[in-house]
């Protein structure tokens, strides 16, 4: 039998974002597994399989397992849309997630939360509090931002040209809509965007030993 082609699985927590995945692959065929659609097919030639994984980290985490053990991608890539922290960011713009963190995660003391990584039960060794993008596909990621030229955007101050960004992305079962936690996240974190799924992804995938790298 021939080996398989590598897969590329890629999940986004709303249906909305990766219905433009979908609608852009060839042979496109979806199957439902455990009340999860997942939709194979190719994209640019490369064989991937699309998901919307639900908002939060249980739902992403659970998205991404079926993903890992049911179609043993190469790597998976998460991507969607996210809250800015850092102060430089706007609308439109992009953070590729050097690393991710899990900003709801460990101890509550009285002097506040002690972040921490919990054991993971695969191993049982625990996994960092800041969890690191895979070097191939971040390089790939920073070779794709080089030489690619983004639409620019009307905004209340006129056109403009998104950037792209390596950052921190951290990731809590809360929308943040609070300035003082986003100033928190910044100040304790250095994180760059918000959001609810990303760091979730991250650690299954590297207690699987799976590739994975966060867009948002």
């Amino acid at each position: 039998a021939q080996p398989q082609a590598p897969t590329t699985g890629i999940l986004g927590a709303f249906s909305d974002e990766v219905a433009i995945l979908e609608q852009a692959l060839a042979d496109a065929q979806p199957q439902t597994i455990l009340g999860i659609r997942f939709v194979t097919g190719k994209l640019t030639g490369r064989r991937v399989v699309v998901a919307s994984s639900g908002v939060g980290k249980v739902n992403a985490a659970m998205s991404a397992t079926l993903l890992i053990y049911h179609f043993r991608p190469s790597e998976v890539l998460y991507s969607g849309i996210a809250g800015a922290v850092s102060p430089d960011l706007h609308p439109g713009d992009i953070v590729i997630g050097e690393k991710t963190v899990q900003h709801d995660l460990g101890t509550l003391t009285p002097e506040g939360l002690q972040r921490r990584g919990m054991r993971n039960p695969v191993d049982w060794e625990p996994n960092p509090i800041f969890l690191d993008a895979d070097p191939k596909l971040l390089a790939l990621a920073e070779a794709v931002r080089k030489r690619i030229v983004l639409d620019k955007i009307q905004t209340s101050e006129g056109l403009r040209t998104p950037k792209v960004i390596k950052g921190i992305v951290a990731t809590g079962d809360v929308f943040v809509a609070s300035p003082a936690k986003k100033e928190e996240l910044r100040k304790e974190l250095n994180a760059d965007a918000v959001e609810m799924e990303g760091a979730a992804v991250a650690q299954v995938c590297r207690q699987l030993r799976v590739p994975c790298l966060v867009i948002r």
